[in-house]
């Protein structure tokens, strides 16, 4: 029954369900009040709610059951830059969002981070954008909120194929205080770029994206697919 319910939580969750999410985890915790995973999961459903006081409450009772638990620190110390009534972004659920693919993908750390209250906000899959100036390219929120710029070697490939007709999508692949991740994909080159590949060929690793705090432990489900990511 159990299980079923945390699966049940976990397609919930992947569909930004939050509503029911929430209604899921705390029927799961009013069996298993101590369960780790339906916590953090009710935890991220309220924080997508809006309900971040309550979210708060919650990661900080996984930490007193599991002190070193890094789904809820990482949690708490996101939150730390919103407002009461702010919700964390809902990024995206699609499985490949974050498959790599040579040439064409690249992962990095943003420089000069803006605002933390901004950078609270971002959660993983959130999709952002680009804004090129003369001399750098700047990631800037889908609402025009300066987050970081890229190195300054990608930031000149970029300028010149993007003035050429090359298009991106950029996501959020990871986001701390002190370091966001994105994940950039070239998604239409322009013509006459056949040859000219955004990004040095490197070894790459292929990993789809499933939120970690969304995934119940493996042994608990019993199903491979469950796993974290």
């Amino acid at each position: 029954m159990e299980v079923d319910l945390a699966r049940k939580a976990v397609s919930a969750a992947l569909d930004a369900n939050w509503t029911e999410a929430v209604k899921l985890n705390k029927e799961i915790l009013r069996q298993t009040p101590s369960d780790i995973d339906a916590l953090n999961r009710l935890s991220r459903a309220l924080a997508e709610s809006g309900k971040l006081k309550e979210a708060k409450r919650i990661a900080e009772k996984v930490l007193k059951l599991d002190a070193f638990n890094s789904i809820a620190t990482k949690a708490l110390s996101k939150w730390k830059g919103l407002r009461k009534g702010e919700s964390v972004g809902s990024g995206t659920n699609e499985p490949d969002a974050f498959l790599e693919e040579p040439g064409k993908t690249k992962m990095l750390s943003l420089l000069h981070l803006g605002d933390s209250r901004i950078v609270a906000k971002l959660d993983a899959g959130d999709e952002v954008k680009f804004t090129p100036h003369s001399h750098r390219v700047s990631v800037i929120t889908l609402d025009g909120k300066y987050i970081g710029r890229l190195p300054d070697d990608i930031s000149a490939r970029l300028r010149k194929l993007m003035s050429l007709g090359n298009e991106y999508k950029v996501l959020v692949k990871s986001s701390e205080p002190s370091d966001v991740k994105v994940f950039i994909r070239e998604i239409k080159k322009a013509e006459g770029l056949s040859d000219s590949p955004s990004f040095s060929a490197e070894k790459i690793d292929y990993v789809s994206f499933t939120p970690p705090e969304l995934v119940h432990k493996k042994e608990t489900l019993g199903e491979s697919e469950e796993d974290q990511s």
